[in-house]
């Protein structure tokens, strides 16, 4: 492989991965009503919201400029990650100096925010490109809140030593179930080495049949700046929207991209499953809760956890029998 990497030279004028976008324009429609008036990036899994956890990777990664490509009713994610003196102020006056620290380091100091606004709803790739004239030359990552992974060494971390070695666009990559292809983009690929693939071809959520593997890209990505100008160019999709697998499609008749098989257990938090399984192993490893938790978890396993399942009645939500009675 280092035979087509670029020279010694070159490599050390490589620029760092400096920068984390963070699209969070989306509307959270599998979680309604939850996300109605809630960015569904804001909802917690224990006491953090899904996109502290994210940002959180990007700064273990080294990343030191985030930039929030947001929408409508996001301004509770631009609060999250603002100073809040009158919490702060109260906490002190408590003396409750954990806390304190906790809210304050939620951006450490000498990390950078900048918030744009994606005025209506096209696509992963137009939110992308928005952050162009922030990025700038520079390469710079991708991470979808959505996919909250845990793992001993953040992903992100993980593809920034990749992208050291090799110098190209990185792609996260995890094995899939066949009949989920319809749910990612899936790469054409070929192995290089341990958890190392050459993508030669992306195919955006292509039924089994079709499916030219079953890897597919979850959401974190190394970019160079060389994909604005093909996310610029492409007309809009399905959906009326700017792919941003489109771009990267275009971008490998121009340069090699790598898909990266990470070390890491992930969760769709997108997805009501997924939120719930990724609730439960993080409160496992919560370091205030873990612990009553799993004796919590274990008594319900121990006295039958189906005993508190009804496969008789189903609950009827108040909403449903208010209808009833209207009805009636």
């Amino acid at each position: 492989m280092e035979n087509n990497a670029t020279t010694a030279a070159s490599k050390k004028a490589t620029p760092a991965v400096r920068t984390a976008v963070f699209p969070v324009a989306g509307m959270g429609t599998r979680f309604l009503p939850a996300t109605k008036a809630t960015a569904k990036e804001m909802m917690p899994v224990v006491d953090k919201p899904l996109i502290q956890y994210a940002v959180e990777e990007a700064l273990e990664a080294g990343c030191d400029r985030l930039v929030f490509i947001s929408g409508r009713g996001k301004r509770a994610i631009a609060d999250h990650f603002d100073v809040a003196f009158e919490l702060e102020h109260e906490l002190e006056r408590r003396g409750k100096g954990q806390l304190l620290n906790e809210v304050r380091n939620i951006v450490p100091q000498g990390i950078s925010t900048v918030f744009l606004r994606q005025p209506y709803p096209l696509g992963l790739g137009h939110a992308v490109l928005m952050a162009r004239d922030v990025v700038g030359d520079s390469p710079f990552a991708v991470l979808l809140a959505d996919d909250l992974i845990l793992a001993r060494k953040p992903v992100l971390a993980q593809m920034i030593d990749q992208y050291d070695r090799y110098h190209t666009a990185i792609l996260a990559i995890q094995r899939v179930p066949d009949e989920e292809t319809n749910k990612y983009g899936i790469v054409q690929c070929k192995s290089w080495e341990n958890q190392i693939h050459q993508v030669s071809g992306i195919v955006e959520k292509p039924i089994p049949f079709d499916a030219p593997s079953n890897l597919g890209v979850v959401g974190r990505y190394i970019l160079p700046a060389k994909i604005f100008a093909y996310l610029d160019a492409l007309p809009t999709g399905s959906g009326g929207e700017i792919q941003l697998t489109d771009g990267i499609a275009n971008l490998l008749h121009e340069q090699q991209v790598i898909g990266y098989e990470f070390d890491g257990r992930r969760f769709d938090c997108g997805d009501k499953l997924g939120y719930l399984q990724a609730t439960i192993e993080v409160g496992l490893r919560h370091a205030g809760v873990g612990k009553s938790f799993s004796e919590y978890l274990h008594h319900l396993a121990t006295n039958g956890i189906c005993s508190y399942i009804s496969d008789k009645q189903p609950l009827i939500p108040f909403s449903a029998r208010s209808e009833e009675t209207r009805a009636a």
